[in-house]
């Protein structure tokens, strides 16, 4: 019996028959306002050849999507880098057995993952535009914010990855001799890091998602170039499809590396590793 079935009592033929016919009506509304969408988009024209022809010049990608790509992945190349960073110092900090700096690495931890991302991009954008040695405040305040942000997420998946682990693992390490801190450092933390690769490399979606933020603030990336090219070329919509095309190709290629991950590291490990859409619930629940 499964623990769906134990939660929930199993649906009997009257409820079986309300479910299926909630569904079809479900499909049918969804089927219909997607009809009435694309025939008022028809209506309008946004369906035209020369609203597309633009993307089969070679000039559209080269001034335009392939600068705009490039932005948002630097952005979130950086971001991921230094979050993995910020995540492991204060990951490391929440478990540490020195009070303060357990303390200390919560109270961060759970102020910044509290905090809109947006907003901080935002703060710190006012902040940093005054100092006179940073050449690209815009930049470093889209970076930073996603580093503070994502980091802490991190943070919360090596605790909750290290907690989960057996007891048994920080008892042999002790048993040969390690201190707790060198058995969390050698033992604990590196089995952790293997158990939620998986959730990590979907919090690196977040990560470039998140990128397209800084627009806000004036961030040329994918979303800003496309804004530029769709009104130069009076093709809005089309543009901002083109370029959510190309966010859910990438998303969906990271995506795929995570299950391959979870797959991987389920014959390592020799059991099941969940890959969560949602780190932040994955660092809540109790590693398997």
């Amino acid at each position: 019996m499964s623990a769906q079935q134990v939660l929930f009592d199993a649906p009997g033929p009257k409820g079986k028959r309300r479910i299926l016919l909630g569904n079809i009506a479900g499909v049918l509304l969804v089927v219909g306002l997607l009809a009435f969408v694309v025939v008022a988009l028809a209506g309008q024209g946004q369906f035209a050849a020369a609203k597309w022809t633009p993307f089969l010049e070679w000039r559209t990608w080269e001034f335009f999507i392939l600068p705009g790509l490039l932005s948002t992945l630097k952005a979130a190349a950086v971001a991921v880098v230094t979050s993995i960073a910020f995540g492991l110092l204060f990951g490391v900090g929440r478990l540490s057995h020195i009070a303060p700096i357990r303390w200390f690495a919560g109270l961060v931890v759970e102020f910044l993952r509290a905090v809109p991302v947006l907003l901080m991009m935002i703060f710190l954008w006012l902040a940093l535009s005054q100092v006179p040695f940073i050449e690209d405040p815009i930049f470093v305040s889209v970076v930073t914010a996603l580093t503070l942000y994502n980091g802490s997420v991190i943070a919360e998946l090596v605790r909750s990855g290290v907690h989960g682990l057996p007891k048994g693992q920080r008892e042999a390490a002790m048993a040969i001799g390690m201190t707790p801190g060198k058995s969390l450092r050698s033992v604990e933390i590196p089995q952790a890091l293997v158990a939620m690769l998986p959730a990590m490399v979907s919090q690196f979606v977040v990560i470039l998602k998140d990128s397209a933020l800084g627009y806000i603030i004036g961030y040329a990336e994918l979303l800003q170039y496309s804004r530029r090219l769709g009104v130069g070329e009076g093709n809005l919509l089309q543009s901002l499809l083109i370029a959510a095309f190309i966010f859910i190709l990438i998303n969906f290629i990271l995506s795929s590396v995570a299950n391959r991950l979870s797959t991987l590291l389920s014959f390592r490990t020799g059991r099941k590793v969940k890959k969560t859409e949602d780190p932040e619930l994955a660092a809540a629940a109790p590693v398997p």
